[in-house]
C-alpha cells in the first residue's frame, strides 16, 4: 500500500545518464522543495555502463529525498519505468525524462486535474491534444517524420484521440499506476502506447496538458527505436484482441 503521508513520487529512468542527471536532479529538488506537498525522487537505473551509479551516490548526499533503484541488465525504458511505478510510494506517481525536456514545473498544471478527479494526466507536444503545446526546440526532421507516421498508426490501431503518446511526462494515481503497470509487458520505447491503451480499456479518465518541450540532442533514442515503436503499436493491438492483459 502507498504511504498515505507521501503525496508525489517523481520517477526518472536512467541508462547512461552520468552527465545529465546532476542538473536534472537539482532542478527537480529546487521545484519540489518549494511545494506544499511531500515527495520522493526515484531514479531507476537501467543497467548503465558509465558511472551513473557513482554520480547518484554522490547526489544522494545532496538530495535527501533521492531513492535509487538499480539492476545490472539493460532492459529498456518501459521496464525501468514500470519498476519505478511499482516500487514508488506516492499517492501520485509521475515519470519524467533524465534530460528534463519537459520541465518539472509542468506539474503545476497537472495537479489541478488530479484535484478534479482525473485518474492520470499526460503532457502532449501536439496542439491537437492541448492548445499551446509545442516543441520549443524540435527534433531533427527525420525523427519528426517517423513520429508523425507513428501518430497516424496509433490513432487507427491503438489509442485513438491522443496525438502525442510518447511525451515522457505522465502522472498516475497510485492505484491506477499499480493496475496498469502490473499488466504492461512492453519493455522498450513503445510502452507509452501500451500504458495509454490499457488506461482506455480500463475506462480511466485521462487529462492532457500542453507541453513546452525542449529536445536534447544527446537523446538515447536511435532511429531503429522509432521503428520498434511502430512494431509495438501492432503488438499492443494484438495483445488487447487476444486478451493477454487479463483485464
Amino acid at each position: 500500500m502507498p504511504d498515505q503521508s507521501l503525496y508525489l513520487s517523481v520517477i526518472v529512468p536512467a541508462y547512461n545518464e552520468a552527465q545529465r542527471l546532476p542538473k536534472t536532479l537539482r532542478r527537480l529538488q529546487k521545484y519540489l522543495a518549494t511545494g506544499s506537498f511531500s515527495y520522493e525522487i526515484v531514479v531507476v537505473m537501467d543497467g548503465p555502463s558509465d558511472n551513473t551509479l557513482e554520480v547518484l551516490q554522490h547526489m544522494s548526499a545532496e538530495i535527501r529525498s533521492l531513492k535509487i533503484i538499480g539492476h545490472s541488465e539493460n532492459r529498456g525504458k518501459g521496464y525501468t519505468v514500470r519498476e519505478g511505478m511499482l516500487q514508488a510510494t506516492g499517492r501520485i506517481r509521475l515519470f519524467t525524462d533524465a534530460d528534463n525536456s519537459t520541465d518539472i514545473a509542468h506539474f503545476d498544471t497537472m495537479k489541478p486535474l488530479f484535484d478534479k478527479g482525473y485518474d492520470l494526466v499526460i503532457a502532449s507536444r501536439n496542439p491537437k491534444d492541448a492548445p499551446g503545446a509545442e516543441q520549443a526546440v524540435a527534433q531533427p526532421w527525420h525523427k519528426r517524420a517517423i513520429g508523425q507516421l507513428g501518430n497516424l498508426l496509433v490513432q487507427r490501431v491503438a489509442v485513438p484521440g491522443i496525438w502525442d503518446t510518447q511525451c515522457g511526462f505522465k502522472a498516475f494515481r497510485a492505484e491506477v499506476a499499480v493496475r496498469i503497470f502490473s499488466q504492461s509487458v512492453i519493455e522498450e520505447w513503445g510502452f507509452d502506447i501500451e500504458v495509454l491503451a490499457l488506461a482506455r480499456r480500463l475506462n480511466y479518465n485521462i487529462g492532457i496538458i500542453p507541453a513546452h518541450w525542449v529536445n536534447d540532442s544527446r537523446s538515447h533514442v536511435r532511429n531503429i527505436d522509432y521503428l520498434r515503436v511502430l512494431r509495438d503499436i501492432f503488438k499492443v493491438r494484438a495483445n488487447l484482441l487476444m486478451g493477454k492483459y487479463g483485464l
